[in-house]
């Protein structure tokens, strides 16, 4: 078996878990709340292996692809006093959020390990020098300044400095930094460029600073650079689903699952390394793990976020009129939703295929 044949296995696993995890979230959830729990499915397809061990079937199946926590009048009406729809609505919004919340939790710990034990951590976002005449000392910034946020975008890293600045749509911003331990606020901050020659004798339009501070790997700093790049991750799938509804990304830049595996083995491959390609997988596998998790809290149905507006706006309802909407609207609605989105993935499937083969 060639490298990219291994990274592809572990990339699948990894995939297979994190659906896997996320049904383990509304199942586990559920149990406590004495909802029940007809079938806990690992993975989809043909069964592999099978056992009932009190009310709940545990099943295994062939497909690494999926899995499933089927609780009894999930999707309609039931006269089990212990149904889903018989529980308090805040039990099942806890069930419905834990998915994803384990899913979240899942890209936390990887990237914990990964900066215990294999990433050096990202750099703070600390100005280290100005470029030779440089136009950003004469608006009042300083070696050593922390940046803090632009627009009101925090800036956890170095790294996100770059990305943000990419995305302020005019020179002009709202610039927050941290100096001896104050926060100073610098309005209508120019982003100004000015063609400035650098150390190896290029001459461009440059910012003219350079940020990044190494951060020394104690405990705190470790749990607070993991608990941060979840919240980068978070707001990268944001930014994507904000280039899609504005227009600055199309069709071809999105992709289902099989575009995902393929990216994270090419991750893999490119490292001189097993090691260094395993960890690869694995980050990208937390970045995927916190992907997951916020897109399944969007509230759209068929997805858990839309199950959850459904909740709240039921609850709402009952409360404001005393009467129940009839859960076969929601099923309808959510059924309806799933043929779009399976179509959707179907599509994508066939786009990720075609790309791969034409490569």
């Amino acid at each position: 078996m060639g490298m990219k044949g291994l990274y592809g296995i572990v990339a699948i696993l990894i995939f297979g878990f994190l659906i896997a995890i996320h049904e383990f979230g509304h199942f586990i959830t559920a149990k406590l709340s004495g909802i029940r729990v007809n079938e806990y499915s690992i993975n989809m397809g043909p069964k592999l292996w099978q056992k009932k061990i009190g009310e709940t079937m545990y099943s295994l199946r062939l497909i690494p692809i999926g899995g499933y926590c089927a609780m009894e009048g999930e999707d309609g009406d039931s006269e089990d006093p212990r149904a889903f729809t018989s529980a308090a609505w805040w039990k099942r919004l806890i069930v419905l959020c834990a998915g994803s919340f384990m899913n979240y939790l899942t890209g936390f710990v990887v990237m914990v390990l990964l900066f215990s034990f294999a990433f050096q951590m990202p750099n703070q976002p600390v100005i280290a020098s100005f470029m030779e005449g440089s136009a950003m000392p004469e608006q009042g910034l300083e070696v050593g300044d922390q940046l803090y946020s632009i627009n009101g975008k925090r800036i956890y890293f170095a790294s996100d400095f770059t990305l943000l600045i990419g995305r302020v749509p005019q020179e002009q911003c709202d610039l927050t930094i941290l100096r001896d331990g104050k926060r100073i606020e610098l309005e209508d901050f120019c982003l100004e460029r000015r063609e400035l020659t650098d150390q190896e004798g290029h001459t461009a339009m440059y910012l003219g600073l350079s940020v990044g501070a190494l951060t020394p790997d104690t405990p705190g700093n470790v749990l607070r650079s993991a608990w941060y790049q979840c919240l980068d991750f978070s707001r990268l799938v944001w930014y994507g689903l904000q280039d899609l509804f504005t227009g600055r990304a199309g069709l071809q830049d999105v992709g289902g699952a099989v575009s995902v595996v393929d990216v994270m083995v090419q991750a893999g491959a490119s490292e001189d390394t097993v090691s260094h390609g395993i960890q690869q997988v694995l980050y990208f596998g937390a970045f995927i793990a916190v992907n997951l998790a916020v897109m399944n809290m969007l509230p759209i149905p068929a997805l858990d976020g839309g199950r959850v507006l459904f909740l709240l706006i039921g609850t709402v309802f009952t409360a404001v009129t005393k009467k129940k909407i009839d859960p076969k609207y929601e099923g309808y609605i959510n059924a309806a939703a799933m043929i779009l989105l399976l179509g959707l993935m179907l599509l994508l499937f066939v786009k990720d295929i075609y790309t791969i083969w034409k490569r």
